[in-house]
């Protein structure tokens, strides 16, 4: 059993969604928070993250996450050997696709975190329901904690 925080950057709703639908998928064997208005002092090296975010504009990041990557950049808090994970939704027709989670990734990387696996990319354009990619996802990532 593992205390798992998501941590959510969401404009439309989609990737909230997935973040609840992996909480739900989590909860039965893992204690699990969620969290979708990041502060600074959230952290917990002590439990496995994972960021579940969308991409706005030319791959920035969506306002209620945007301070997490801020923390992890400026205030490089410490949480080297962390356990991580990312769900990355962006949309492969915009050419920063994908570009707001792999600046999380790589500011958790650059302070010594340590990620789970591979991050799970979501593209929008594909068709394919969200939700189900995660789930997918999520059974795998489960099996690396």
């Amino acid at each position: 059993m593992a205390n798992i925080h998501i941590v959510v950057g969401s404009v439309m709703g989609t990737a909230l969604k997935v973040a609840e639908h992996c909480s739900a998928l989590l909860a039965p064997t893992h204690t699990v928070r969620v969290t979708q208005n990041f502060t600074q002092g959230q952290l917990d090296p002590h439990e496995v993250l994972l960021v579940c975010t969308s991409n706005t504009g030319v791959g920035d990041l969506p306002h209620n996450i945007a301070p997490l990557l801020q923390h992890l950049t400026c205030d490089y808090p410490a949480i080297a050997g962390m356990r991580y994970g990312i769900i990355n939704l962006g949309d492969s027709s915009y050419p920063s696709f994908a570009l707001a989670g792999q600046k999380i990734d790589d500011a958790l990387a650059d302070i010594g975190a340590q990620r789970l696996g591979e991050s799970l990319v979501i593209d929008n354009a594909s068709g394919e329901d969200p939700q189900v990619l995660a789930s997918e996802w999520l059974q795998v990532w489960q099996q690396l904690l």
